[in-house]
């Protein structure tokens, strides 16, 4: 029989809280907002299904090129080529410069 091939395929440990740090995030996270043009990273928040950009994704940096209803638009470079991401705000993170 052949194995299943979802969107969380091979994210055991990747897609996994720290015991200190499980259950539901900061109602705050929800609310951040972004400008176009700012580096964001992204770190998949895992108890949160709505708006997780795919696995591939998680921990690399972007530029916030849109929005598009509730989430944003982050334009990642991977492999020579540019991705546009979509994911909602809990999965972003400011950049510190």
């Amino acid at each position: 029989m052949q194995a299943s091939r979802g969107t969380r395929t091979k994210t055991r440990q990747l897609l996994q809280k720290k015991p200190r740090q499980r259950g539901m995030s900061p109602i705050t996270r929800e609310f951040q907002t972004f400008n176009e043009g700012e580096k964001v990273n992204i770190v998949i928040d895992p108890s949160i299904h709505k708006g997780m950009p795919f696995s591939r994704f998680q921990g690399l940096t972007g530029v916030v090129t849109g929005i598009r209803g509730a989430a944003y638009e982050v334009s990642v470079n991977v492999g020579g080529k540019t991705k546009i991401v979509v994911s909602r705000p809990e999965h972003l993170v400011k950049t510190v410069e």
